[in-house]
């Protein structure tokens, strides 16, 4: 078994996420969403946990419904929940005491096909700190490069549809191997989903085993889930991934160039580009509906 620079065995696979690793976060645009209409952080993303598994978002990027009207419309309805927001408000004036106006505030009508947009609009920008890492490590030629992440499929009209080609987008089109949970119909953090990944990288593993590099890097052997490392920005997907056997390396908001400098230890690779490393930070005039 062969060992990085860092003691962790040297990976045949790096696994990434998409949005807010390899393009920006969505998060990014909703933090700004939140703050820019006073919202306390979180509402966003506290009702979307709330409503897993079977939330308008999580049926959508599970392929089990498509992107019109009625799916914003019940998006609109998960964001707006009163019992929800009353405890999301509660449980945040106990984190913050004396920060927050004693009583609960109506629930925001937030827009949210507006935002929903917005977030789409900003994960179409590459990462300046991990895409051109994702570049330099493809070129190396030295590690099977895969993404898993929950994605959404856009009607064949639509501009961000590439034609109906989900494959033909410049950051998608780098991988070796795609696992994209709306056409699959699983989503992290399914432990089904991360098997899957492991099953798909497996398989191209031993499908290119015979070529110059795949004799190289010895993968007649195979994949295992030791042998993956995985790059995300959500603590419970990373739990998971953890949980299957994966390595991991978390990417925090707005400073992925922590977590190229961590894959450098990883692979031995210098990956990092010259952008500056100063952190992305929130945008409090973004032109937010409501």
């Amino acid at each position: 078994m062969s060992t990085s620079k860092s003691g962790s065995r040297r990976p045949k696979v790096i696994l990434f996420d998409i949005g807010g690793v390899c393009v920006l976060s969505p998060f990014q645009s909703i933090l700004d969403y939140e703050l820019s209409l006073g919202i306390p952080p979180g509402w966003v993303n506290y009702s979307l946990s709330k409503t897993a598994p079977s939330g308008f978002w999580h049926r959508l990027e599970m392929g089990e419904i498509p992107m019109d009207a009625h799916f914003f419309a019940g998006f609109n309805k998960d964001l707006r929940d009163p019992a929800r927001w009353e405890a999301f408000y509660r449980a945040q004036q106990a984190r913050h005491p004396g920060l927050l106006p004693r009583d609960i505030p109506p629930v925001p009508e937030i827009d949210g096909e507006w935002l929903f947009f917005d977030m789409m609009s900003a994960a179409r920008s590459p990462d300046p700190w991990m895409f051109p890492a994702l570049k330099s490590l493809k070129a190396s030629g030295k590690y099977i490069v895969a993404a898993l992440s929950n994605t959404v499929i856009f009607p064949p009209d639509h501009e961000y549809s590439l034609e109906g080609d989900f494959f033909k987008d410049p950051v998608r089109s780098l991988f070796d191997v795609f696992v994209s949970s709306a056409h699959v119909g699983l989503r992290k953090p399914d432990p089904k989903i991360y098997q899957l990944a492991l099953e798909k990288v497996d398989a191209f593993a031993r499908a290119n085993a015979q070529t110059d590099r795949g004799r190289e890097l010895g993968w007649a052997e195979g994949v295992h889930a030791e042998d993956i490392v995985f790059l995300d920005d959500i603590g419970e997907n990373l739990k998971a991934a953890k949980n299957t056997g994966f390595q991991t390396i978390k990417v925090p908001l707005g400073k992925a160039f922590e977590a190229v400098e961590e894959l450098e230890r990883l692979t031995g690779l210098a990956l990092a580009s010259n952008h500056p490393k100063i952190p992305i930070t929130p945008d409090y005039h973004v032109k937010a509906k409501i």
